[in-house]
């Protein structure tokens, strides 16, 4: 498998990131690491960490699998931490002398899902806040614009605090004590309603294929779409790397996920760089 990108990192792809938050990169990764990670997904889906979740799960069993931070389990997945040209990546987008690896997450739709993500902003669920974040969403499937995740573009530019949304009432399992999130004491406006007028917000997506992938900033409005057609199914494997400026920060609204015992017990603290054996780092300048 090729450690290299399969093609130089164009100027106007970073400019792209740099301005609309969000960027479709095609043609990077070669067959070799898309082969990796479904061979690590198998094992995921058979092997599920304890951050493994149902997101949804309908009367005719469709369902909606979710899991993070399992690269320290699955072999597959830290070699593509360690060895694929993501990292690189995401250093080129950011213009970031060095690069940290904060966690992957893997999200499976099984054929004719009809669950649409909430939309909602990434980095007001982490431990971490800094205007470098990149998440590397590449599918492992061929995915259409219908049905792929959708962005609002120039987003992760806003100031306001929004209302996030309460993933932890999506599980279905009796899981109803986890990942709960409470952004009602100290948000400044309500999350908008993009779906009831994408037009206005300038809602984009995209095909893509096995090796390309999309990359976002953790500030992006995202989410939407993933409603599938019977004999269509989807598996997604993301990366999300930390730049420059980002610091360990716990907030009040709880987290998802909540990195905070962990940092605490690896001796990190709110301000500190996020380093070590938890968020490794993988790319200098």
């Amino acid at each position: 498998m090729n450690s290299d990108v399969l093609r130089p990192i164009t100027a106007a792809e970073v400019e792209i990131f740099d301005r609309e938050g969000v960027v479709r990169l095609a043609g990077l990764f070669d067959p070799g690491w898309i082969e990796l990670l479904k061979s690590g997904l198998n094992r995921n889906l058979h092997n599920p960490t304890e951050r493994a979740r149902v997101w949804d799960r309908d009367e005719a069993g469709h369902t909606m699998f979710y899991d993070s931070q399992a690269w320290q389990r699955i072999d597959e997945y830290r070699r593509f931490v360690f060895e694929s040209p993501a990292a690189r990546i995401a250093a080129e987008l950011m213009r970031s002398s060095m690069i940290n690896f904060f966690f992957d997450a893997v999200f499976v739709r099984s054929p004719g899902t009809q669950f649409s993500t909430p939309w909602h902003q990434d980095e007001p669920y982490w431990s971490v806040e800094g205007y470098n974040t990149c998440s590397i969403w590449m599918p492992l499937v061929p995915v259409s614009a219908a049905n792929c995740l959708s962005f609002v573009p120039g987003s992760h530019r806003g100031t306001k605090v929004l209302a996030q949304y309460n993933f932890g009432i999506l599980n279905p399992d009796g899981q109803t004590r986890v990942d709960q999130v409470d952004f009602t004491g100290f948000a400044e406006d309500s999350f908008p309603d993009i779906d009831a007028d994408p037009e206005r917000w300038g809602v984009v997506s995209w095909d893509l294929e096995p090796g390309d992938c999309i990359a976002f900033n953790s500030r992006m409005m995202h989410g939407g779409s993933g409603k599938l057609p019977s004999d269509v199914g989807l598996e997604v494997f993301t990366t999300k790397w930390l730049g420059d400026d980002v610091w360990v920060k716990f907030r009040e609204c709880g987290m998802d996920p909540d990195h905070t015992e962990v940092m605490i017990a690896a001796g990190l603290q709110p301000g500190d760089r996020p380093e070590g054996a938890l968020y490794p780092r993988v790319w200098n300048s």
